[in-house]
């Protein structure tokens, strides 16, 4: 196991190092409390070429007292029979579930991660040597799980629903005085799902020029058109949900992708991140050999007899562009020809 967080770490932090976008399938509790399905969703995203398969760890006791109420998206995935209690119990997975989990990603090479909602499953994670640390928005606020996590100085991956820049700014602070590792902000929002309206992307690149540390987005909108465009607008992580299947019941899973809509945002996101190349601006190697098709020269109008005068009576200008350049149109009107020329003919000094 050791050498699994081993080389997970590394590959954590050579494709952070490399440029490459960071895919994280979010499982979550998609899985409904059931192990196998659990297992089903390690191989779509393995399947579906994602970095990483994220799961949720939790005591449902230590994390949601009886008093708390359901979200509204959740009362309309799940009813409003049972308390959010209820319904979250019946997604918990045991930490001997999460280590056969975590066991079979080494066997598939996809690295394992989870989410911890509380400070037993912060142990319990560390106890596993979880690569890095995921940080849910809920928890932003919540400063003695900040500091647990910050004092493993293990690298930070923290989601920021529901913050704003002051909140984020403390949270920051909190990880960075007690011993964090490198710290990567997600832009995200927590209604389940987003509407494209309240997305505000932009916020993303807002935190990066404040805070000077790494971002990225993670998505609950529906379909994979954000979490591409967040790409092209710098993201180094994305984190997406997904499920086996949208009609199944349970909290997340409408607003989460199926295994074909995920295969497919992965293969987006890396035509995307190829398609950002470099600033600098020059003919790719692809295009080179188009550049005397597509380009013109300066070429005899009509026949021109050797000795006479070249005006802009007798050259025009046209396809292939391998003779002189039309930018030189001025500089080569008045001179004499070299030689006859008939029509269509390239003109050569």
């Amino acid at each position: 196991m050791i050498y699994f967080y081993t080389v997970g770490i590394m590959e954590w932090r050579s494709v952070m190092e490399s440029k490459k976008v960071f895919i994280i399938a979010e499982a979550g509790d998609n899985h409904n409390g059931d192990y196998n399905l659990a297992l089903q969703l390690v191989d779509k995203a393995v399947e579906a070429g994602a970095d990483c398969v994220k799961f949720q760890t939790f005591i449902t006791e230590n994390v949601i007292s009886k008093f708390a109420q359901k979200a509204e998206y959740q009362k309309e995935t799940t009813g409003e029979g049972e308390s959010q209690y209820e319904m979250v119990k019946k997604l918990e997975l045991s930490f001997g579930q999460f280590r056969s989990i975590q066991k079979y990603c080494e066997e598939r090479n996809i690295l394992f991660l989870s989410t911890p909602f509380d400070l037993d499953s912060i142990d319990f994670l560390e106890e596993i040597q979880i690569p890095f640390w995921k940080i849910p928005s809920g928890e932003i606020t919540n400063l003695p799980y900040l500091e647990k996590i910050a004092r493993t100085g293990k690298d930070v991956i923290m989601s920021t629903g529901m913050s704003n820049m002051e909140e984020i700014g403390t949270a920051l602070s909190v990880l960075k005085k007690n011993g964090a590792g490198k710290i990567t902000l997600l832009h995200c929002n927590t209604e389940y799902p987003t509407p494209f309206g309240d997305v505000n992307l932009r916020a993303m690149q807002a935190m990066e020029e404040t805070f000077r540390v790494p971002v990225g987005y993670s998505d609950h909108t529906i379909g994979i058109e954000v979490p591409i465009a967040a790409v092209a607008m710098g993201a180094s992580v994305i984190e997406k949900h997904f499920t086996l299947d949208k009609n199944m019941e349970g909290p997340d899973h409408k607003a989460s992708l199926e295994p074909g809509e995920l295969k497919q945002m992965v293969r987006s996101i890396r035509n995307i991140e190829q398609a950002m190349g470099s600033s600098e601006k020059q003919p790719s190697p692809s295009e080179k050999k188009n550049i005397s098709i597509a380009r013109k020269s300066i070429v005899a109008k009509r026949g021109i007899r050797q000795g006479e005068k070249l005006t802009e009576e007798n050259l025009y200008i046209k396809r292939p562009g391998d003779g002189i350049s039309p930018m030189r149109w001025y500089e080569i009107i008045g001179t004499t020809a070299v030689k006859d020329f008939e029509e269509d003919e390239l003109i050569v000094e």
